[in-house]
């Protein structure tokens, strides 16, 4: 059976999973990547380095964000989401959010030695000093979402 997921659904799938697909567009340019991220029911919060993504998000700043839950090919839900980024620059705002993205994102690692940068930096100490990291928000303003279950 194919069907929409309510409101209640959609939230919970954003709050369950850790990893989501950002889109964005601009200067003719599309681009969608994997992102970890944590939604605290009304921004979904990330970080990055600087590059192509968050060149794209600076010129344009509409997003679109997707999420999904997959068990086998008959068993699935997923969940989109349209929102504007918004880049936090409050360091104390930065801090909180890489502290919710470290506390969601570490015990599901494998190898919890891996420091939180998730490969943005060789150490944990470069972050803000010889690598720019950049926290970001989407501030939702658009969901929809969908499943099957056989």
């Amino acid at each position: 059976m194919l069907g929409e997921l309510n409101n209640q659904q959609i939230e919970h799938l954003l709050k369950q999973q850790v990893t989501g697909r950002i889109a964005c567009h601009a200067n003719s340019i599309t681009y969608i990547v994997p992102v970890n991220y944590v939604y605290d029911g009304t921004y979904i919060y990330s970080h990055s380095s600087p590059g192509r993504k968050i060149e794209i998000m600076r010129t344009n700043p509409q997003v679109c964000f997707e999420v999904d839950d997959i068990q086998n090919i008959f068993k699935w839900q997923s969940a989109i989401v349209w929102g504007t980024f918004e880049e936090v620059t409050d360091i104390s705002e930065k801090q909180r959010i890489m502290q919710s993205l470290i506390h969601r994102i570490m015990p599901l690692s494998i190898h919890p030695t891996n420091h939180p940068s998730h490969g943005i930096a060789e150490s944990d100490s470069d972050i803000g000093i010889s690598v720019e990291l950049i926290v970001y928000r989407i501030a939702v303003n658009k969901k929809t979402g969908r499943f099957e279950n056989n």
